[in-house]
């Protein structure tokens, strides 16, 4: 099973437009997907919108429209700053659609058929902000631990799932697969919430009707989690295509921020078992990121979107700044001067700079054209070395989800190539016509430095990588692949090399 490489975001929620937050998830899966694809893999990347439930209804009647008009009104908020941040997503799934309604339909019937759901009564306290219920030991001070807000008693018929009866099974599953939930530290949290105790897990609701209705009773609409966590087989045809769902289920990697790790760590393989399917290969919990060393929110007024940012910085540095600035796996604090200070030192000198001025010296000394390799020195052997290192590292780090540290080996390699130039100073050998092999093989191998530069990079800024392959004379990046690509000595020989504006121009701080 599994044929295609498959990787998630979370469905978000669509109670407000989004932020950097939501962003930050949706930018690392497209990272991961844009470096799957370079690696030839076939990819399916999905991302959506969770629509149902009773912060919806709420907030639907607030504004005296029905809950269908509101939501369609926030998702095309969704839809329009993926397409601002060039997320390449296959596709966006809604859990208002009728494909996925079918699917939460069948599968939650399957499981009432297998005596995994039973209809008791739930009495306790609800979070409705994060569409949650509570153990009273779990409250902070009386409130709901993740968002801080009230929380509500509630006593109502439900529907259960046999949670409980799969605690053991999910528990030797993460013991037998240590990476299967990620980071460690967060595995570690799920560990010790399963050996605490599971109850079986509340899965619908009769207090209002904004959701998808029981197949088996018509009174109950499904518990929004329970309907949410389907998204992720619906959007493959689960019940309905079943060669396309062997080809694509399991997911690689979901991706989750820490505070909806319990649902998808513990509760989805649950379900995936009670249903006698196969589980995620990987969950990963990225940490939450803090805007100026405060949590974002309304209430204060710094929630920052991404399209505010991309305004200021442009969107392939938008991209860059989340994945290189953060660990992905802890929490992270945003800040305008650390943005600028990453654009104006890391894109426009390092990166920007290095680019102009190779494309300048080929334009001016070789009339636009890439010229012969010649016979390589001891400084580009080791160039070629620190490449090929480079290349063994960045992979194993992307592998991991390192997207930090991948870059951070990446931009050694930018300081290597820029002192290659330095060092071998084609300026001055191109004052000295018998020089000119000498000044063939630098400037040829600055040109495959930046081809080197930019495949790596492209996952993280496809824009402006695709720009500079193309000034390059080598076409398409798209085109591309390693580690057939990634072989030292690619750079042709002859290319059309193209001067153009720069890449990042400075910012003023």
């Amino acid at each position: 099973m599994g044929d295609i490489f498959y990787v998630t975001t979370p469905i978000y929620y669509v109670n407000a437009e989004p932020h950097i937050g939501t962003a930050y998830t949706t930018v690392a899966a497209d990272v991961i997907a844009r470096y799957q694809r370079l690696k030839g893999r076939e990819v399916f990347f999905l991302t959506g919108t969770d629509e149902h439930g009773q912060k919806v209804a709420l907030a639907a009647a607030e504004r005296n429209e029905s809950p269908q008009a509101w939501v369609d009104r926030v998702v095309a908020h969704y839809r329009d700053a993926w397409d601002l941040l060039d997320i390449s997503n296959d596709d966006f799934i809604r859990t208002t659609q009728n494909r996925h309604t079918r699917v939460a339909q069948e599968f939650i019937q399957k499981l009432q058929e297998s005596g995994d759901v039973y209809l008791s009564s739930y009495e306790g306290w609800y979070c409705v902000h994060d569409e949650s219920f509570l153990l009273s030991s779990q409250l902070a001070d009386g409130q709901c631990p993740e968002c801080r807000r009230p929380v509500d008693w509630v006593k109502e018929e439900n529907y259960f799932f046999r949670l409980s009866r799969y605690a053991d099974r999910v528990l030797a599953h993460i013991e037998e697969n240590p990476d299967f939930v990620q980071p460690e530290g967060r595995r570690n949290e799920v560990v010790s919430f399963i050996k605490a105790g599971l109850a079986d897990q509340s899965i619908s609701r009769t207090s209002f009707t904004w959701g998808i209705p029981l197949p088996f009773d018509q009174r109950h609409v499904m518990y929004v989690w329970f309907d949410a966590l389907l998204n992720y087989i619906s959007a493959i045809d689960y019940g309905t295509d079943p060669a396309r769902f062997e080809r694509t289920w399991p997911a690689d990697w979901h991706l989750v921020g820490k505070e909806i790790l319990r649902f998808h760590a513990v509760i989805w393989p649950a379900m995936l078992m009670a249903a006698g399917l196969p589980l995620p290969r990987h969950v990963f919990a990225h940490g939450w990121l803090t805007v100026e060393g405060r949590k974002m929110s309304k209430s204060l007024g710094n929630v920052v979107k991404p399209s505010e940012l991309v305004s200021e910085y442009g969107v392939d540095a938008y991209r860059y700044y989340f994945m290189r600035e953060f660990s992905f796996g802890v929490d992270g604090n945003f800040s305008r001067r650390t943005m600028t200070r990453r654009y104006n030192d890391e894109l426009a000198n390092d990166l920007g700079n290095l680019e102009s001025r190779v494309q300048t010296m080929v334009d001016k000394y070789r009339a636009g054209r890439a010229p012969e390799p010649r016979t390589p020195g001891a400084e580009e052997n080791t160039l070629a070395e620190k490449a090929a290192e480079t290349f063994a590292s960045f992979e194993a780090k992307m592998e991991r989800l390192a997207f930090n540290d991948a870059l951070s080996d990446v931009w050694e390699f930018i300081h290597a190539v820029n002192r290659y130039v330095d060092v071998s100073a084609p300026w001055a050998l191109a004052r000295d016509e018998a020089k000119a092999a000498d000044l063939d093989r630098v400037l040829y191998n600055s040109c495959e430095g930046l081809r080197q530069i930019a495949l790596m990079v492209a996952p993280f800024m496809p824009r402006a990588m695709g720009e500079m392959w193309r000034r390059l004379g080598l076409g398409e990046l798209a085109d591309a692949r390693i580690p057939a690509d990634a072989a030292w000595g690619g750079m042709p020989a002859g290319a059309e090399c193209v001067r153009g504006q720069a890449l990042f121009p400075r910012l003023q701080e």
